[in-house]
């Protein structure tokens, strides 16, 4: 897994969001439906598999610095490497997601509560795995090759720094935003609106 090239903790973070002077952009990189469940105020939301595609559009219309978040910092940390690839450089990766920034008293806003994507990974990789090798019991020993197939799937997950599986979960109707946004530019300022939280 590569690590981040450039990082904010969570304190630096809420000071410059606090002053009116920082410009700083907040770009999250969850799902829709993870955002909508809980973000940092005036953050925008692109998802990550939509960060190549879109990265030179938003970070022209974004402008100065930009802080990406998700929910633990691995994927604002993949954001990052897709936007170096593209020789864009200017962001900081978000140290313990938006976890850590809520666990140090930072302010967000929540909506419909819904489980982050990497819990949901966890609970369909473990389940997937327990049936396989309850099945390989109880119904045929050659039903065990589902667990193998999901410790296999998880090792090439680590090995990669992608997730198959979270990419097929996100696309599930439980993940879905209530208000699904077309186009996923809309919603960004143009360069040089400051991004103010606090409505001053």
């Amino acid at each position: 897994m590569s690590t981040p090239i450039d990082v904010m903790d969570a304190a630096a973070l809420k000071k410059l969001l606090a002053s009116d002077e920082s410009g700083v952009a907040v770009l999250d990189v969850r799902t829709p439906a993870e955002f909508e469940s809980v973000h940092i105020p005036g953050s925008y939301n692109l998802p990550l598999e939509l960060v190549a595609e879109h990265a030179h559009d938003v970070t022209r219309k974004l402008g100065k610095q930009i802080v990406l978040v998700c929910q633990s910092g691995v994927r604002a940390g993949q954001a990052q490497q897709r936007l170096v690839d593209i020789h864009i450089e200017a962001s900081s990766v978000l140290e313990g997601g938006i976890a850590a920034y809520e666990k140090s008293g930072g302010t967000v806003v929540r909506g419909t509560r819904r489980w982050a994507m990497d819990r949901q990974v966890r609970m369909s990789a473990g389940s997937l795995v327990l049936l396989g090798f309850v099945a390989s019991k109880l119904i045929h020993p050659k039903l065990g090759y589902l667990s193998a197939a999901i410790g296999a799937g998880l090792t090439y997950s680590a090995a990669s720094n992608s997730c198959a599986m979270a990419s097929l979960l996100s696309k599930m109707p439980w993940n879905q935003a209530s208000t699904a946004k077309a186009n996923p530019l809309a919603q960004i300022p143009s360069a040089g609106q400051l991004l103010n939280p606090n409505g001053k």
